[in-house]
C-alpha cells in the first residue's frame, strides 16, 4: 500500500475548536521530547506510529510526554495505581467552562479567575492545564493525603504552575465543599471529574470497553484481558451511589455555597443520570443550569453547570472581574 494510500492518524474533530489536540498525537515529535515514551512506541497495523493503550506505563508515558511539549509542564509522574486522565478530554472541560465564563464575551484569562477542582487526585490534571493555558488560580483538593503529597511534588518542580496552585485535603469525605471552601472566598467556577462506578467490577468492565474503543478508533488488535489502563483507586472510579449518588450530594451541598460560586460544573458520564440532576437542582432553587456536551471520538460525555446566582448578579461578578 502506498503511503497516500495509508489511513491517516485519526483527527477528532469532535474536540474543542481550541483543543490542541483536535489533529491527533505527533508520536514521534512527542518522542523526541520525552524519550522515554520511545520504548512504547509500537506500528499500528496501518502504519502509523501509536502506543498499547491498554499498558498503564505506556499510558503515563505518553501523558508526561504531552505535558512537556504542550505545556511546558516538566516531571510529571503518578504512584502506582492512581488514575491516569486522557489529556485531551481534559483539556476540553477547561475550554468549555472558558466559554461558560466569558457568556459570548471575551475569554476570560489570567490570575483574576479562581477555580476549584473537586478531586484533584495525584495527576492534578485540571489545575495543571488551567494554569498552563488560562493562567487561572486554582485551588485543588481531595481526600487522599498521599495524592496531594504527590502532586504537591510535581507541582514544587514547576515553580510558574506552583504560584497557582494551592492544596487542600479534605478530612471529612462525607462532605464536598464543606471544608474546603472557607468563609469570604470566592470561585468563579468549581469543575469536577466524580466517581462513576458503584463498584470495582464495574469499573474494570468500564476499562474493558474504554480500551477495546481506542484500540478500534486506532487501528490496534484488541485486548482481551485489558488492564486497568487510565488506573484509579476506589475514590477516584466508584462510590457507594456511583455518579448519580455522588452528583445529588454535590448538587445538595453546593445549594450552601451558592453565593460564593459563580458556576458550579462537573461531568456527567452517564446520561441517564440528566433527569434526575434537574429535578435537584429544581429542587435546590437554581437560577441558571447549563448542559455542554463533549465529544472525543465515540464518547460523548457532557458537563453540567449551574448556578445560584440570578442573571443580573452574575453580569456583575462578570464586570468585576473584567
Amino acid at each position: 500500500m502506498s503511503d497516500a494510500k495509508k489511513p491517516q492518524l485519526r483527527r477528532d474533530k469532535g474536540l474543542h475548536p481550541r483543543n490542541r489536540h483536535r489533529q491527533g498525537y505527533d508520536f514521534r515529535a512527542l518522542a523526541q521530547q520525552f524519550p522515554p515514551l520511545k520504548r512504547h512506541l509500537l506500528t499500528t497495523q496501518y502504519g502509523q506510529l501509536s502506543i498499547n493503550f491498554s499498558e498503564p506505563a505506556a499510558v503515563k508515558a505518553l501523558n508526561a510526554a504531552l505535558l512537556k511539549q504542550h505545556y511546558q509542564i516538566c516531571d510529571w509522574s503518578l504512584p502506582e495505581g492512581y488514575l491516569c486522565p486522557p489529556v485531551p478530554g481534559r483539556e476540553d472541560y477547561l475550554h468549555h467552562l472558558a466559554d461558560l465564563l466569558a457568556e459570548g464575551g471575551t475569554l476570560p484569562k489570567g490570575t483574576h479567575i479562581t477555580a476549584l477542582d473537586i478531586g484533584t487526585g495525584a495527576n492534578g490534571i485540571y489545575p495543571l492545564l488551567g494554569a498552563a493555558i488560562y493562567g487561572w488560580r486554582f485551588v485543588g483538593s481531595d481526600i487522599d493525603a498521599k495524592a496531594l503529597q504527590h502532586l504537591q511534588s510535581v507541582l514544587n518542580a514547576n515553580p510558574r504552575i506552583a504560584a497557582l496552585v494551592s492544596l487542600r485535603q479534605q478530612s471529612q469525605p462525607q462532605h464536598i465543599f464543606a471544608n474546603i471552601i472557607q468563609p469570604g472566598e470566592y470561585f468563579d467556577v468549581t469543575l469536577c471529574n466524580p466517581p462513576f462506578h458503584r463498584s470495582a467490577a464495574e469499573a474494570q468492565q468500564g476499562s474493558l470497553r474504554k480500551v477495546r474503543n481506542l484500540a478500534a478508533n486506532r487501528g490496534d488488535k484488541p485486548t482481551k484481558q485489558p488492564l486497568l489502563n487510565f488506573a484509579g483507586r476506589a475514590n477516584e472510579l466508584w462510590c457507594d451511589g456511583g455518579e448519580a449518588g455522588f452528583l445529588q450530594r454535590m448538587i445538595s451541598e453546593s445549594k450552601h455555597y451558592g453565593a460564593q460560586v459563580l458556576w458550579f460544573s462537573s461531568l456527567v458520564s452517564k446520561a441517564e443520570n440528566l433527569p434526575q440532576c434537574y429535578r435537584w437542582l429544581t429542587q435546590q432553587q437554581a437560577q441558571a443550569v447549563r448542559t455542554l456536551k463533549m465529544v472525543q471520538g465515540n464518547k460523548q460525555t457532557r458537563i453540567l453547570a449551574w448556578s445560584f446566582l440570578d442573571e443580573n448578579i452574575r453580569q456583575t461578578w462578570r464586570k468585576f472581574k473584567a
